[in-house]
């Protein structure tokens, strides 16, 4: 993530099936379908999946034959925004289903899988909630809305820039795609250099028209992520791993970025999707978050002052850390959020100068290939890999923070 001050804060298959874990079966589910007659749940089945493959095949009349006359405007409005969109695979997975009890409107919870061509290995997953009424030929669709965060065609129209390295999705004009496709373009062979090209080497981007839709995008409140210029996100229902990340941007903070501001963001965000493979819940964050910030700042030509402003306020304070930034430290709006990501990025660097920039990147396959219940630790791994404690590493850092320039 990158704050607006510069401190990196930053189917068509038609797969309809009831998942286990948010199905519901019950004795009194039975007496409903005796009830209300045949089963309904085969008849939204069959109804979702002609959805997905009318939205997959941007296919109006087959879409609206199972919409509600009232909601046609807004399903024909759904199919527009996303026509320009590389549709790879697209379904709907029921999570949660109750047979009606001769109602004439049911809510669905559902997932919508989709994969995009070229840059999604595995479908990225969204939840929906659907509403269907009860029509003279059947149930109709009435409503098809996010249940956490949104996609970006419930926003508004997508346009598609195709780059040499990335894919960009986005709401504003082609022209605005154009340039941020050139400037992620530039993010790949620079991580390339330090990560090699064991990941997909292909970025995706979305880019909605504000910061609000950037926290919708994410499922959260807006004053949560304000100023924060981009995140990552691991796409919900890919296998760990795998190529499914998308880089959201907010326009708002990105638009206020230097051109260097932009390289360095893209750079750190794209670390982030190179390194998704060796990232693992245990990885600590000032560990993850450093080595996107180094990847960001090599050889754009930053002093350490430059880098870390904030951080040289607290050491003219006579403010030094005693330990290494938490990961509670590196939650969006958090206090001293700029000082942790400079501190991070401080850390990776000493590693990168006082040992290698190879040392850097083994110790962070180390530490996502360790067992957490059978290793040492990030003691152990520290003393296999640089041959130093964790707590001589610490100071050694200490010292770092305490020489840095106080000045420009």
């Amino acid at each position: 993530m990158l704050s607006r001050r510069g401190a990196l804060l930053l189917a068509a298959g038609g797969l309809v099936q009831l998942s286990g874990a948010g199905a519901r079966s019950s004795a009194g589910t039975a007496e409903g379908v005796a009830a209300a007659g045949p089963p309904v749940r085969p008849r939204i089945e069959a109804l979702l999946s002609r959805r997905a493959k009318a939205l997959l095949g941007s296919d109006p009349a087959g879409l609206l034959a199972d919409v509600a006359p009232e909601a046609r405007d807004v399903q024909q409005e759904v199919l527009a925004r996303c026509r320009d969109l590389p549709f790879a695979d697209l379904f709907y997975r029921m999570t949660d289903f109750t047979e009606p009890r001769d109602a004439d409107r049911i809510t669905v919870a559902a997932d919508l899988g989709y994969r995009l061509r070229g840059v999604d290995d595995h479908p990225a997953l969204l939840g929906r909630t659907l509403e269907l009424v009860r029509g003279d030929g059947g149930w109709l669709l009435a409503k098809d809305e996010p249940t956490g965060a949104a996609a970006l065609w419930d926003l508004g129209t997508v346009r598609v820039a195709h780059g040499s390295h990335c894919l960009v999705l986005g709401l504003l004009g082609s022209a605005d795609l154009a340039r941020t496709a050139e400037v992620v373009d530039q993010a790949v062979p620079a991580v390339e250099e330090v990560w090699g090209d064991g990941w997909a080497g292909r970025l995706l981007v979305e880019t909605p028209q504000s910061e609000e839709q950037f926290a919708q995008l994410l499922g959260v409140s807006a004053s949560d992520y304000q100023g924060i210029a981009a995140v990552t996100t691991a796409a919900a229902g890919a296998p760990h791993g795998t190529a499914a990340d998308r880089i959201l941007l907010n326009p708002d903070a990105y638009a206020g970025l230097s051109d260097l501001g932009r390289r360095v963001v893209t750079t750190h965000e794209a670390t982030h999707v190179a390194t998704r493979a060796d990232t693992r819940p245990w990885t600590p964050l000032w560990l993850s978050e450093g080595v996107a910030d180094y990847t960001g700042y090599r050889g754009r030509g930053r002093t350490a002052r430059q880098i870390a402003p904030e951080l040289a306020g607290d050491v003219s304070a006579g403010r030094l850390p005693t330990a290494l930034p938490l990961d509670k430290d590196f939650v969006a709006g958090s206090a001293g959020i700029a000082q942790a990501y400079e501190l991070a990025w401080l850390a990776c660097n000493l590693i990168a100068t006082q040992w290698s920039e190879k040392h850097l990147v083994s110790l962070y396959r180390a530490v996502g290939a360790a067992d957490p219940a059978r290793s040492q630790g990030l003691d152990g791994l520290f003393r296999a890999q640089l041959g130093v404690s964790l707590d001589e590493f610490t100071r050694q850092w200490i010292g770092d923070v305490r020489r840095l320039p106080t000045r420009p």
